[in-house]
């Protein structure tokens, strides 16, 4: 009964912990001369991490099974996984910035299982004889590692998109360079973008002097270089970010691009396991049910991704938009079909 309280009081702590995180790493990108609340901000993910571990920890005692079998032990499980990933974007990176995009999710999260799911549907009950198996803690703590993975990579591509509205911008060079490589590539862009605009104009000048010779006095060769100079504006205009923004958009399009390199291969295991898992209980390694359907889905969402920044070399707003597209499919694949549809993954969650 002990573990029952301790279980209800660190539900509630970890979504005020949360809460608080939430709004220290917004007041934190608001005013970033206010000093310690980086510090503060990381503290409370890391207390949050802990106290939801504490949580599944008591649970796993009190049910004597890991504890993710119904839904709210797993979007418990999830937030924690959440929360482990923020901070290892957050030391990849070396700025706070990503805990304003990554604690609004986490809180969510917690707020719902906490706060919005019915009382009978916080207990621990029994488990069915399907999911008596030592493959459950291999298949589904790994596919909820995946899944709280690539929300954070795919959630750090939409911040990318809304830095970047409005401004055509293009990264070169390869994503996963050191932070040597991205205190530098401001510097090396600019230069590219001055080769490109002294470039222009030489290429003008040589066509000017091809097609229409200049005069020999002073009026016509200013006439020239005033011509000349206009579409060196529009060069600079339309490629250039502010370098504050540059240096926002260098990092999230860098941090985006390891966490979901870091969260496809758990989701490639994870399906491996679970084909594994259901040769053994179903007799077949793949039977067509909604969740393998969509756990196929979202892997080829995200082997584009890599193959297009990999293979293709896209950078920048194209392939954070097909990122984006796999935040919506990793919650339909998580979330949607068990709302939505009955197969073979639905008991233990809604039906």
């Amino acid at each position: 009964m002990d573990l029952v309280r301790l279980q209800n009081s660190l539900d509630n702590i970890s979504f005020a912990i949360l809460f608080a995180t939430m709004l220290i790493y917004w007041v934190g990108a608001a005013f970033p001369r206010i000093p310690y609340l980086s510090v503060l901000g990381s503290t409370g993910m890391v207390t949050a991490n802990l106290c939801i571990a504490t949580l599944l920890g008591a649970r796993w005692l009190e049910a004597g099974y890991f504890p993710i079998s119904n839904l709210y032990e797993s979007l418990f499980f999830l937030t924690w996984g959440l929360t482990t990933i923020h901070l290892i974007a957050e030391n990849m990176s070396g700025s706070r910035l990503v805990g304003v995009f990554t604690s609004p999710l986490a809180m969510g999260i917690t707020a719902f299982a906490a706060l919005t799911l019915p009382s009978g549907m916080q207990l621990s009950e029994p488990l069915v004889p399907a999911l008596k198996s030592n493959w459950l803690m291999m298949h589904v703590s790994v596919m909820m590692l995946s899944y709280a993975t690539l929300m954070v990579g795919s959630l750090l591509a939409i911040a990318f998109l809304i830095v970047t509205s409005g401004q055509k911008v293009e990264l070169s060079g390869s994503s996963f360079g050191t932070r040597s490589y991205r205190n530098n590539h401001s510097v090396k862009l600019s230069k590219n973008l001055q080769l490109q605009t002294e470039g222009a104009s030489l290429n003008q000048i040589e066509d000017n002097h091809q097609s229409s010779p200049l005069s020999t006095t002073n009026g016509h060769r200013q006439t020239a270089v005033l011509e000349m100079a206009r579409p060196t504006q529009a060069v600079e205009t339309e490629v250039t970010l502010s370098p504050q923004r540059l240096s926002i958009a260098q990092t999230l399009d860098n941090i985006s691009y390891r966490i979901i390199g870091l969260g496809f291969p758990l989701l490639t295991i994870g399906i491996i396991a679970g084909a594994v898992w259901a040769n053994e209980a179903w007799g077949s390694y793949w039977s067509w049910d909604p969740k393998e359907t969509w756990a196929l889905i979202t892997w080829l969402v995200f082997a584009a991704y890599l193959h297009a920044r990999i293979t293709r070399g896209w950078q920048g707003r194209r392939p954070a938009i097909l990122a984006a597209t796999g935040f919506v499919v990793v919650w339909v694949c998580y979330l949607g079909v068990n709302l939505l549809g009955k197969g073979l993954h639905s008991y233990g969650w809604f039906f």
